[in-house]
């Protein structure tokens, strides 16, 4: 049994939800992956960035502290590092020169790119020597974890309207600060504190967000599209399945030779016809008929010619059938015309009606000395007389036996059951 319309409809609406879902699926760990992606890759930027400034500050702190410091000629408003025993030298020109430890210059190359806007950085500890270089909240989280083993920390900051970029890494205690840090009790190796740099990122920040926009509009864009495509594709293939389960209907219920309907469509609508006749209380008829001399025809002129004979009487009798008859072959040369409403005498007149145009035709094709007729049994069911509902075998034998003794009588002719 071929499953329903509706059984179809069913199983197409599941598969293009579930495609639907992989598609969505899909694009969905793609743009996500894209995203991560570029978002991975920025941040990596914004690390690498922020780890060169702080490799450059280090290797500037660095030649600093290999010369013990730097002395620069001290200019009127320059304040000497109260932090450092003796800044102050005389040169023997009576220039007097300052010095300028790797913390001060740290700082104070933190000013110069603070003024230019670029970034800025600053040296902490938890035990300043300088109370300038008291940490803040970011720096006394870093400088803690740094006590713990951990090698940097990163943070991103909203100040105002700005969103800041901050990175921190720990500085650990070289021979060279001894000299400024061995009162406090470091020793080489220890954690004396570290260098956080922060930078702007803001422009960096709206262009995320735009990008965030354009994946998201491309994502609705190619996800539409390709739903688009599957639904346009499962309605075509819709289709396409409707026509071939008709097709496939159509083979199931008709004779392949003659193109009328078969014996099993026969069966079951005779069936159905019967029920009608018995609800409505209206009258039913069949017509039962054959080929005469069809093995004769099939032995002398051969199959081919037996089948043209065949398919010429089923379109004669197409042509004598009404709208609401149902025609079809019973099996061999055998036919049944089943008559909704049809009393017994207007049955017995269609059915001369035919056995005339039969006897009458002569286009057998390619066989135009074939000379065919047809012997017919007629049969009624009329509700208001037979009692109970029959079978329609019963009504199929009744018109078989008619049909039958018409042959008796001499063929070519129609016979009628009582």
């Amino acid at each position: 049994m071929l499953p329903s319309k509706s059984d179809h409809r069913a199983h197409l609406k599941r598969f293009a939800v579930n495609i639907s879902m992989v598609i969505l699926l899909f694009i969905s760990a793609l743009f996500t992956g894209i995203y991560l992606n570029h978002q991975k890759a920025l941040d990596q930027e914004l690390k690498g960035r922020a780890q060169a400034l702080f490799n450059s500050i280090i290797i500037t702190r660095k030649w600093n502290a290999l010369h013990g410091g730097v002395f620069v000629e001290k200019t009127p408003g320059m304040v000497s590092n109260p932090y450092l025993q003796s800044p102050d030298i005389t040169a023997s020109n009576g220039k007097t020169y300052t010095k300028k430890n790797p913390a001060l210059m740290t700082r104070e190359i933190s000013e110069i790119a603070d003024k230019e806007g670029a970034f800025q950085f600053h040296i902490t500890s938890l035990r300043p020597l300088n109370p300038g270089n008291a940490p803040d909240t970011f720096e006394r989280q870093a400088l803690l974890s740094f006590a713990q083993g951990k090698s940097e920390t990163i943070l991103k900051e909203k100040n105002g309207n700005a969103t800041y970029y901050r990175y921190m890494a720990p500085l650990f205690v070289e021979e060279s600060c001894l000299s400024c840090h061995a009162d406090q009790g470091y020793r080489i190796g220890d954690v004396r504190g570290g260098i956080s740099i922060r930078f702007n990122i803001e422009k960096m920040e709206r262009a995320l967000v735009l990008n965030k926009l354009l994946l998201a509009l491309l994502f609705t864009v190619t996800l539409a599209s390709l739903l688009g495509i599957v639904f346009s594709l499962v309605g075509s293939l819709k289709k396409k399945l409707a026509a071939a389960e008709e097709t496939i209907r159509e083979m199931a219920t008709t004779d392949e030779l003659t193109k009328l309907k078969n014996r099993r469509f026969l069966l079951n609508r005779l069936a159905e016809e019967i029920e009608r006749a018995t609800r409505y209380r209206h009258p039913l008829s069949c017509i039962f008929f054959d080929a005469d001399h069809f093995k004769e025809i099939n032995d002398t002129y051969g199959h081919e010619a037996g089948d043209e004979v065949l398919k010429t009487i089923s379109t004669t009798a197409q042509g004598q059938c009404r709208l609401t008859d149902i025609l079809g072959r019973y099996g061999g040369e055998e036919f049944l015309m089943i008559l909704p409403e049809t009393e017994r005498e207007q049955a017995t007149a269609l059915a001369e009606r035919l056995r005339q145009a039969i006897e009458h035709q002569t286009s057998i094709a390619d066989h135009p000395q074939i000379r065919i007729t047809a012997t017919f049994g007629v049969a009624c069911y009329s509700p208001e007389t037979t009692v109970p509902q029959p079978d329609r075998s019963v009504i199929i034998n009744q018109a078989d036996a008619a049909m039958l003794e018409a042959k008796k009588a001499g063929r070519n002719r129609v016979g009628i059951a009582p």
